[in-house]
C-alpha cells in the first residue's frame, strides 16, 4: 500500500491553493465542499472561480506564492507547471509538515486527490497512487452505479439515531444491530422516499433492542472456491464482511482472507496430508462454542463445502448442538480448474457423465469402486490424487481403460500461478515428476482433455517475482 487512505476534517479550516486555472478551481471545489475556507496564490483567476459554491470563503491573497502563506493553514494544493517552483513550494510545506498535493507531479505530492463517489455522509474514495489515474475514474464510475444517492439518506438517517442507539444498545451488541438495521426493511423504505415510516420501523427496532439480546450467535459455512478471488459469489462475500469470527483452513488464498471483515477474529484450523494439526471434531465443537457465545461464525472453505470439504460433518455436529447455520455453495475445484484449463468436463462427442473421486492413499492403496469408474464415456476427477498418480493411472488401466486415455494434471487451478500438464494414463505420471508439480493439483482423465489443446484460454503469464512476494494458494481438498 503507497498511499494511507485516510479522511480530512476540513471544515472552516484555512488552505491554500497555489494557481488560478480552470484545473486549479476544480480542486478548490472539493475544499470548500468539505468546509474550507481557501486562501489563493495567483497573478489571476480563470472564470470557473466564479461559479464555484461558497466563493465568500475564497480569498486571493497574493499574485504569486510566497513562503509566509503558509503560516496558519491545514493543507496546500499547487497547480504548477513550473517544476523549479512546484519542488519550492513542496520543500517549504513538507518543512513545515503540512500536508501537499502538487498536480500531476507525484514525487512532490504528501497527499493525493482521489476519484470520489459522494454520498454524503457516506463517503467513497478510489485511487491508482497516480499511477493509472484513468482506471481509478473506470471504477469510480462503476461504483457510482452501484452505490445509489439514496445511501446518503440513510447514512443520515443512521447518524439522527446514533445518540439513541448508543444510549439503548449495549456496546458489544452496536455493530449486529446496525447490521440488522441496514438488512431489513428500514433500508428499503429509506430507498423508496419513505423515510417516515422508515423512522417508526428503526423506534421499533430500538424499543425492542431495549429488552432483548441483540446478538445471536450463527454459523456460515461458506465455499471460498478454487483460489481465485473473482470467483467468490456475492452472497459469500456478504457474509466475509459481517462475520465476527472468521475460521479458515490452510491454503485459502490470502487475498480471499483480505476480503473478510478486517477486525473479525481469525483462527487457523488448517490440516496437511498426514498432519492433521487440529482433528475434525475438534473443528466441529469450536464451531458450536463460538455460536453458543453469540458469534457471528464464518466456517471458510475451499473449494465447496459439500465436496470432499467434510462441511456435512460440521453441521450434523450444529444440528445436534441446535446452532444455526447457513451454507453457501462455492464452485468447486473440478467445475473451476477444469474451466480455466480449457477442459470441460461434459461433451456430447466424447463424455456424458462425470465422476468426482478422492485419490487420497491409506495404507498406500485406494477405497474406489473401480468399475463404476474406470469408464470410456466418462470423465473422471481425482482431487488430492498428485502423491498417488501412479498407482491410480496403473489402476485405471488394470480396470480398463487404455493406457493412451487422456489424462491432465492442473496446479494452482484458477490462480495466476496456474499450470497444466497433459498426456496419456501410461504419461503423466512422468511428465508430473518432470515438470516438478507441486500440491495442490487436480487430476483430470478422459477424452473431453483433447479439448485442452484448442479450448485452452486461460494462459497466465509466470510472475515469479510476485507470487514470491504474494503467494496465491489454493484451498486443502485440492491437494
Amino acid at each position: 500500500m503507497n498511499y494511507l487512505p485516510i479522511f480530512l476534517d476540513l471544515r472552516d479550516r484555512h488552505c491554500l491553493v497555489v494557481g488560478g486555472s480552470e484545473t486549479a478551481a476544480r480542486k478548490a471545489e472539493l475544499l470548500l465542499r468539505a468546509g474550507a475556507r481557501v486562501d489563493v496564490a495567483a497573478p489571476a483567476l480563470h472564470e470557473a472561480w466564479e461559479r464555484l459554491p461558497g466563493t465568500d470563503r475564497v480569498s486571493r491573497v497574493a499574485d504569486s506564492f510566497s513562503v509566509s502563506l503558509l503560516d496558519g493553514k491545514d493543507a496546500v494544493i499547487v497547480v504548477e507547471d513550473d517544476m523549479a517552483l512546484a519542488t519550492l513550494i513542496s520543500d517549504a510545506a513538507r518543512a513545515r509538515h503540512l500536508p501537499i498535493n502538487v498536480a500531476d507531479k507525484p514525487a512532490l505530492c504528501s497527499y493525493i486527490l482521489p476519484s470520489i463517489i459522494d454520498r454524503s455522509p457516506i463517503m467513497v474514495a478510489v485511487s491508482s497512487g497516480g499511477e493509472a489515474p484513468v482506471l481509478a475514474r473506470m471504477l469510480r464510475a462503476r461504483l457510482e452505479t452501484m452505490i445509489p444517492a439514496a445511501y446518503g439518506r440513510l447514512g443520515a438517517l443512521a447518524s439522527r439515531f446514533k445518540e439513541r442507539v448508543r444510549s439503548t444498545v449495549k456496546p458489544d451488541q452496536r455493530r449486529a444491530f446496525w447490521e440488522k438495521v441496514f438488512l431489513s426493511p428500514v433500508a428499503e423504505m429509506v430507498f423508496s422516499g419513505r423515510e417516515a415510516e422508515a423512522e417508526k420501523q428503526l423506534d421499533a427496532m430500538i424499543a425492542n433492542a431495549a429488552t432483548h439480546d441483540v446478538s445471536r450467535g450463527e454459523v456460515y459455512l461458506v465455499g471460498a472456491g478454487p483460489g481465485n478471488p473473482d470467483l467468490l459469489t456475492f452472497r459469500a462475500l456478504r457474509l466475509m464482511q459481517q462475520a465476527d469470527v472468521i475460521v479458515h483452513d490452510r491454503l485459502v488464498s490470502q487475498p480471499i482472507l483480505d476480503m473478510c471483515r478486517r477486525d473479525a477474529e481469525r483462527i487457523y484450523v488448517g490440516k496437511e496430508r498426514d498432519d492433521h494439526a487440529v482433528p475434525q471434531e475438534e473443528i466441529n465443537m469450536l464451531l458450536v462454542r463460538l455460536a453458543k457465545a453469540g458469534k457471528r461464525t464464518l466456517r471458510l472453505k475451499g473449494g465447496d463445502p459439500f465436496i470432499f470439504g467434510r462441511g456435512g460433518e460440521e453441521i450434523e455436529t450444529l444440528v445436534e448442538h441446535g446452532v444455526p447455520f447457513q451454507v453457501v455453495p462455492g464452485i468447486t475445484a473440478a467445475a473451476g480448474v477444469a474451466s480455466y484449463a480449457g477442459i470441460p468436463l461434459t461433451h456430447r462427442d466424447y463424455a456424458q457423465s462425470v465422476a468426482f473421486v478422492t485419490g487420497h492413499l491409506k495404507d498406500n492403496t485406494f477405497n474406489m469402486n473401480w468399475d463404476g469408474i474406470a469408464r470410456h464415456d466418462q470423465t473422471i476427477v481425482i482431487y488430492m490424487g498428485l502423491k498417488g498418480l501412479p498407482l491410480l493411472c496403473e489402476a485405471l488401466v488394470k480396470h480398463g481403460l487404455d493406457s493412451t486415455t487422456p489424462a491432465a494434471i492442473i496446479q494452482q487451478g484458477t490462480l495466476p500461478t496456474q499450470r497444466v500438464v497433459t498426456g496419456t494414463l501410461s504419461t503423466l505420471p512422468g511428465l508430473a515428476a518432470t515438470a516438478g508439480l507441486k500440491a495442490p493439483t487436480l487430476i483430470i482423465v478422459g477424452n473431453v482433455v483433447k479439448l485442452r489443446e484448442k479450448l485452452g484460454w486461460y494462459q497466465p503469464e509466470q510472475h515469479q517475482e510476485q507470487a514470491q512476494r504474494s503467494p496465491l494458494e489454493a484451498p486443502d481438498h485440492l491437494r
